[in-house]
């Protein structure tokens, strides 16, 4: 259910809510010993497939830290699998495709989302939500571009050079698989929002990846209209890539109510190029590695920064790193909190 009174959402609406609201992306991860076990023998995308040990990771975080709103415990490639691609989530790789999608053959048997195909991750809405009380849930799926390099690299890339050879080669090809894939994301999402989550985000992770000018021309479309398609739904919607810094006004012309930002642009700088729009972000999760003094000091900065823009949510500016003291997490959560009580 929307939540529209809670810190997180009225910040994403440009309020300035006391205090501010903190959340992590990967927070419910392996910095976690209570993550470990309920993953011990279990695979990533089968962890993903049960609703009551997807709910109880959700949570997880939100009890120990007392973070201001939950994520769903989930992949970008969950609806890939869902729609029968054969994607595995392998440790110390990431996403793996077994038969690359790089003809238009393979784009045109890439069929629909159905609610049905995420019956087990609505469901797991569901159970957060009702856990949550008035901690609002986030939603999130992958972008198109993130989406379609996974898919025609067949797996992580350094260079993204056989996505940009079909992006550029064929783009008529390029513009059905994007296509496509905002069609499966914007379900994905309208599926969650429709269980109960408040807010969703759209990980763009590898966006840095490209130019301004390729960005808009071959990316932008497929984008926008996944956050067009959620305007009805009147939840808060953020948009989020990493080393996105050159990025951050087409990013933003996609539509979102929030521009996460990675932690290479002050976020003062980036409300200077995306003027009026609400911040996520942005300290660098290496940070977390330091000693306490810096982390302060570095958290500091961050919420004098996050002044610049009209809200702001205090983030990191990418995943919790699994090395993270769990502990520091908490303390950082209390600073924030204490350092805006108002």
């Amino acid at each position: 259910m929307s939540k529209p009174d809670a810190a997180l959402v009225r910040a994403a609406r440009g309020e300035r809510p006391a205090p501010t609201p903190v959340w992590f992306m990967r927070q419910a991860g392996r910095s976690l010993p209570e993550y470990r076990a309920a993953r011990e023998g279990v695979a990533m995308l089968d962890a993903c497939r049960r609703p009551e040990l997807v709910a109880d990771i959700t949570l997880q975080p939100v009890r120990r830290h007392g973070v201001d709103a939950a994520v769903l415990f989930s992949d970008i490639v969950v609806p890939l699998a869902a729609v029968g691609i054969d994607v595995d989530i392998v440790p110390g790789v990431g996403p793996v495709v077994g038969t690359p999608v790089r003809d238009a053959t393979a784009v045109a048997a890439i069929r629909r989302l159905d609610d049905g195909d995420v019956a087990p991750i609505t469901e797991a809405v569901r159970l957060c939500v009702g856990e949550l009380g008035a901690t609002p849930l986030v939603g999130f799926a992958g972008a198109p571009f993130t989406l379609a390099s996974y898919l025609v690299e067949g797996g992580p890339s350094r260079d993204h050079a056989r996505t940009k050879a079909l992006m550029h080669g064929e783009p008529e090809l390029w513009a059905r698989l994007v296509d496509r894939l905002a069609d499966i994301a914007l379900t994905f999402l309208r599926a969650q929002v429709a269980a109960g989550a408040s807010v969703v985000q759209l990980f763009d992770s590898w966006a840095g990846a490209l130019s301004a000018v390729d960005y808009r021309r071959h990316v932008l479309p497929a984008s926008r209209r996944i956050f067009d398609g959620l305007a009805d739904t009147s939840v808060p919607r953020i948009h989020f890539g990493v080393g996105t810094g050159e990025l951050l006004s087409a990013l933003a012309a996609a539509g979102p109510d929030v521009l996460g930002v990675d932690w290479r642009v002050p976020l003062a700088a980036a409300a200077e190029r995306v003027p009026g729009m609400a911040l996520q972000g942005n300290l660098d999760p290496a940070i977390l590695l330091a000693p306490w003094p810096v982390i302060e000091a570095e958290a500091s900065r961050v919420l004098a920064d996050g002044r610049s823009a009209p809200g702001h949510i205090f983030n990191l500016g990418h995943g919790v790193l699994p090395a993270t003291d769990p502990g520091v997490l908490t303390r950082l959560v209390e600073f924030v909190h204490e350092a805006t009580s108002g």
